[in-house]
C-alpha cells in the first residue's frame, strides 16, 4: 500500500527536493504552505498545478493545505484528517541573519513551531514517523572539527538556539512517548532552487550577471566564513533513508569538506567566465577580473554578530548505517548553479562557459 507523507515547507527548497523523490517512490504527498498574496509555488510548478497556473504535468498525488507552524490548532486538524505515515518538518524561519532581527518570531516559527507539530502527532494517536530538520549551526562554536553526532552543541545565533530547543524536544518526545521521531543534523546544502537572500545564491546569482554585463559588483560579508556545501538533492535522500530505518537515531548529514565563502566566490566567478584576482585584508579585501575591475567587495553591513566560523561535518555514521552518501562534488554544485543562473538571466540562450582559471591571491 501506498504511503502518505506530510511535508511542512514544501515550497522550499528542500522541501521541493523531497516532494520529487516521494512522488517517485509511490507516496501521496501533502504539503503545507502558508497563505500569501502572491503565488509562491514556483519550485514546485513541475509537479503542481496551482488554480493560477496552467500545468500539464501536476501529479495528482501532491495536494496542498493551508497552514502555519505558529498555529497548533491548524497543525492538529491536517493531522487528524491526513493521518500521514510520515511527517517532515522543513518548515522554518531559516535565515540566519534574520533571526537577529527577529529572535522572538524565529523561537516561535522554528523551535516552538516543531513542538507544535510533535504534539499534534502524539495526540492523534496514529504511527506517524517523525523527521526534524536540524543544522549544523547548533555546533556553531565547535570544541572539535568534524563534528559528529556527539560533539556538544554551541548555538550562535536565535536561529541555532531554535533549532537546538527543536533538536531536544524530538529526541524527548521519542525517549518520553516511544515515537519514532528523528533529527538530522544537516550541513549547508544548496542548488539552483536556493533563496536568492542565502549567500551561495546571492554569488551565483551576481557572477552570471557580472558576466551577461547585467551588473557590475556584489557586496558580501565575511569571506573567512567556512562551511561544509553539499547538494540538497543528495539531502533529502537522507531525511528518507533516516525515515526507512528499523530504529530512530539522530544523524550527521554532511560532505565532510569546508570551503570558505571566498572560495565558493573564486569557483562561481571562474565557472561564468570571470575570474578573480583577491587583494587586500578584511574589510578591505575585493576581487577584481582580468581587466582590473572591481567585483567583489565586503560590506560589514553583511557581519552576524557572532559567527559560527569553520563547521565541518563527520558523516561516517549515516554511511556506516544507512548506506548514505552525498552523490555530487562541491564544484559539481557551484557549476550547477552558476549554470543555471546564466541560462535564467540569459532567457535560456546562453550556454556555460566552460570553467576558467583558479582564484588567486595578490598583496
Amino acid at each position: 500500500m501506498a504511503k502518505t507523507a506530510l511535508i511542512t515547507g514544501i515550497t522550499g527548497q528542500d522541501g521541493s527536493y523531497l516532494a520529487e523523490l516521494l512522488l517517485a517512490k509511490g507516496y501521496t504527498v501533502w504539503g503545507m504552505i502558508r497563505r500569501a498574496s502572491s503565488i509562491n509555488t514556483g519550485r514546485i510548478d513541475g509537479i503542481y498545478r496551482s488554480p493560477q497556473r496552467e500545468n500539464t504535468h501536476r501529479d495528482a498525488r501532491l495536494r496542498l493545505v493551508y497552514g502555519d507552524l505558529a498555529d497548533g490548532s491548524v497543525l492538529n486538524r491536517h493531522v487528524k484528517s491526513i493521518r500521514p505515515d510520515e511527517v517532515y518538518n522543513l518548515g522554518a524561519q531559516t535565515h540566519v541573519k534574520v533571526s537577529f532581527e527577529l529572535p522572538v518570531y524565529t523561537g516561535d516559527v522554528t523551535g516552538l513551531g516543531a513542538v507544535r507539530l510533535l504534539e499534534a502527532l502524539r495526540e492523534c494517536g496514529h504511527e506517524s514517523r517523525f523527521y526534524q530538520a536540524s543544522s549544523s549551526e547548533l555546533f556553531g562554536l565547535a570544541s572539535e572539527s568534524p563534528q559528529n553526532e556527539q560533539t556538544p552543541f554551541h548555538p550562535r545565533s536565535p536561529y541555532a538556539c531554535a533549532k537546538a530547543y527543536a533538536f531536544h524536544l524530538t529526541r524527548n518526545y521519542r525517549e518520553s512517548y516511544g515515537m519514532f521521531a528523528v533529527n538530522g543534523i544537516q550541513y549547508n546544502h544548496e542548488s539552483p532552487r536556493r533563496g536568492e537572500a542565502f549567500v551561495t545564491r546571492k554569488i551565483t546569482r551576481a557572477a552570471a550577471a557580472i558576466a551577461l554585463g547585467q551588473q557590475e559588483t556584489v557586496s558580501l560579508g565575511n569571506l573567512n566564513a567556512e562551511r561544509d556545501w553539499g547538494y540538497a538533492g543528495d539531502y533529502v535522500k537522507a531525511m528518507w533513508l533516516m525515515m526507512q530505518a528499523e530504529r530512530p537515531q539522530d544523524y550527521v548529514v554532511a560532505t565532510g569538506e569546508t570551503h570558505s565563502v571566498r572560495d565558493f566566490c573564486c569557483r562561481a566567478f571562474a565557472r561564468a567566465g570571470v575570474p578573480l584576482t583577491w587583494h587586500g585584508e578584511g574589510v578591505n579585501e575585493h576581487g577584481v577580473d582580468q581587466a582590473g575591475r572591481v567585483r567583489v567587495s565586503v560590506d560589514p553591513e553583511f557581519f552576524r554578530p557572532v559567527e559560527s566560523e569553520c563547521l565541518r561535518g563527520d558523516a561516517s555514521r549515516i554511511r556506516r548505517e544507512l548506506g548514505w552518501a552525498p552523490e555530487h562534488t562541491f564544484d559539481e554544485l557551484v557549476g550547477m548553479m552558476v549554470d543555471a543562473d546564466l541560462a535564467a538571466l540569459s532567457g535560456g540562450r546562453r550556454g556555460a562557459p566552460s570553467a576558467g582559471k583558479r582564484c588567486s591571491n595578490a598583496a
